[in-house]
C-alpha cells in the first residue's frame, strides 16, 4: 500500500504540474479572446478561438479535480496503512500474550512472521541457528500450528475477512 501510496502521490503531482500550464496557457487564450473582442468584430475566428479557451478551462478544472482525487486516495491509503499496522501490532501482542511466550520466544517470532529464515534471526539476534530453531519449535507448539507458514496463515486469517464467510474466532 504504502508503494501505491507514493505512486498516487507522483501522479498527483504530474497532474499538478499538468494543470498549472494547462492554467497558464488558458490564462493567455482567454486574455487574447478579450482583446481580440475589444479591438475587433466577433468572427468565426474569435469564436473557434474563444470555443478552444473554454475546452482548456475546462480541461483545467477537471486535471484539478483529479490532481485532488489522487491525494485524497494517497492520504486514505496511508491512514488505511496506519490503521492495519496498529491492528496487527495489537492482534500480535494479543497473541504471544495468550500464548505466554518469552521475550526470546516473542522476538523470534515477529522476526518470523516478518520472513526472516532460522539463519536470519539467529544472525540478527547473535545466537545459534539450533537456539533459534528450538525457540521457534516452541513458539509453534505455544501457537497450535507446526510451521512458519502457519503461523503467518494464522494472523493472515485472522486480518482477512472474505464476505459470507464467519471468523475463525467465531466458528469455533
Amino acid at each position: 500500500m504504502e508503494n501505491r501510496a507514493r505512486r498516487l502521490e507522483r501522479k498527483a503531482a504530474k497532474m499538478a504540474a499538468l494543470v498549472l500550464l494547462q492554467a497558464l496557457a488558458c490564462t493567455f487564450f482567454l486574455a487574447d479572446v478579450i482583446a481580440d473582442v475589444l479591438v475587433e468584430e466577433v468572427g468565426l475566428h474569435l469564436v473557434v478561438e474563444a470555443l478552444a479557451a473554454a475546452a482548456l478551462l475546462v480541461a483545467v478544472v477537471l486535471g484539478a479535480f483529479q490532481a485532488r482525487g489522487y491525494v485524497a486516495a494517497a492520504r486514505r491509503d496511508e491512514a488505511a496503512v496506519a490503521t492495519a499496522q496498529g491492528a496487527l501490532s495489537d492482534l500480535i501482542r494479543m497473541r504471544f500474550e495468550a500464548w505466554r511466550l518469552t521475550p526470546a520466544e516473542a522476538d523470534v517470532a515477529l522476526f518470523a512472521l516478518k520472513g526472516c529464515d532460522v539463519g536470519e534471526i539467529a544472525a540478527l539476534r547473535g545466537s545459534a541457528s539450533g537456539t533459534v530453531r528450538a525457540q521457534l519449535a516452541r513458539v509453534y507448539a505455544k501457537a497450535g500450528v507446526v510451521s512458519h507458514s502457519g503461523l503467518i496463515a494464522m494472523f493472515l486469517e485472522e486480518l482477512i475477512d472474505l464476505p459470507g464467510q464467519v471468523p475463525a474466532a467465531e466458528a469455533a
